[in-house]
């Protein structure tokens, strides 16, 4: 099985909670309660890279990463998952994930894979989570259905010590098709904040999914 991801990917994931780095390029482009969103113009797709910085009140750390790995969980509490499971293809396993989108706009497709470290830094405990869009050759596209080529997301997790959890994310995707800038923009300044909301939830709710399906 080919090394998905370096042990320095891990480490620049976690060290954003302590030292973003917004040199480059990076602005501000929004903030919205406890999230702040930082972009980068990428010139060669005429999109942004994203950088969120917020916390999960109330939420614990490693349970946010275990209620983000749950791939059947999220089935039930992301409202945009159309179909999203886990198989093995040709040895390597890798992720399905089908996003609904509004009408008249196509239904958009990852093929990714993820690798979650749960890592001790100096005594601290921090949850890491990258995934990367991976070709599989036994995945076709699927017709009405874009294929989402370009993604990648890192997701860290540390307790605050007061009982929440601090949160940073780096994600990138290229949605394809003719979607124009604005919705784009709208979607990631009010998709990410509601994304973390509905994750908070789905938190609090983990244990009673757990005991109801053993």
């Amino acid at each position: 099985m080919a090394l998905l991801f370096s042990d320095e990917e891990f480490q620049q994931a976690w060290s954003e909670l302590d030292a973003p780095q917004l040199d480059g390029g990076w602005e501000f482009f929004t903030e919205t309660g406890d999230v702040k969103i930082y972009r980068l113009y990428n010139k060669d797709t005429g999109l942004y890279e994203y950088k969120v910085f917020g916390s999960l009140a109330s939420c614990a750390p490693d349970l946010c990463a275990d209620v983000y790995m749950d791939l059947n969980y999220r089935r039930q509490w992301d409202s945009y998952v159309k179909e999203l499971h886990e198989k093995d293809y040709a040895g390597q396993k890798a992720i399905y994930w089908e996003v609904k989108y509004p009408l008249p706009l196509s239904n958009r497709d990852y093929v990714y894979v993820r690798e979650r470290r749960d890592l001790d830094v100096g005594g601290r405990k921090i949850w890491v989570v990258l995934a990367k869009s991976w070709s599989v050759p036994h995945c076709p596209e699927k017709k009405g259905v874009i294929r989402v080529e370009d993604y990648k997301q890192s997701l860290a997790l540390e307790s605050d010590g007061s009982g929440s959890t601090k949160v940073f994310m780096n994600y990138f995707d290229n949605p394809g098709g003719m979607i124009q800038t604005w919705l784009v923009n709208w979607a990631a300044k009010t998709g990410v904040p509601a994304f973390l909301t509905d994750m908070k939830k789905a938190c609090s709710n983990y244990s009673s999914y757990c005991k109801n399906n053993k």
